[in-house]
């Protein structure tokens, strides 16, 4: 709230220098504001009397909306990628998903990885189990196991996490275009 709306009677004031001006009418802190040609902004409501400040609050809007923004551009966004497996799976089929999914894990994405058990298949979960097992050691160089395997309904699901920290996207992206440039020399 802001200057007019504020509609307590009395309220304790800080300075734009965050200085203590005390307890007083709302009246008199809107004069107080006026003269010093800045706004009176509550910034605590909840406190007997409610607490404002002195202050710029278009400024003080511009700088919280920057840094929020700041906030966002250095935001990872996670994303769950998912491999389906099967409980007969091949080897050259699993060489292909582990690849794909040290892929996701490389670009900072976690990975699903998922078993559907087909007909009496389900009685025999430890084959899946051993197949969980074998893509686990695939992918250790760049996996940590964030879910142990785990039976839900007839689909056994493993969720793998990227190892350490990843360089942020745009460090990747000069690193692949060095690589590729070295490639060509």
């Amino acid at each position: 709230m802001v200057n007019e709306e504020i509609r307590d009677r009395e309220v304790r004031v800080i300075g734009s220098e965050g200085d203590q001006l005390g307890v007083m009418p709302i009246a008199r802190a809107l004069q107080l504001a006026d003269d010093a040609k800045l706004d009176l902004v509550k910034i605590v409501p909840n406190a007997k009397p409610p607490v404002c400040k002195l202050m710029d609050f278009d400024k003080h809007r511009f700088e919280q909306a920057k840094r929020e923004k700041e906030m966002r551009k250095n935001q990872r966004i996670v994303t769950v990628k998912e491999v389906q497996l099967s409980a007969t799976i091949e080897e050259n089929d699993v060489l292909v998903k582990a690849k794909r999914a040290i892929k996701f894990l490389e670009d900072g994405d976690k990975v699903k990885v998922t078993i559907r058990f087909r007909g009496r298949q389900i009685t025999h979960q430890e084959i899946g189990l051993a197949v969980m097992r074998d893509f686990v050691e695939r992918t250790k160089d760049v996996s940590v196991v964030e879910r142990r395997p785990s039976t839900e309904g007839r689909h056994m699901i493993m969720v793998l996490s990227p190892k350490a920290e990843k360089a942020s996207r745009a460090e990747r992206a000069s690193k692949k275009a060095e690589e590729k440039k070295e490639a060509k020399e």
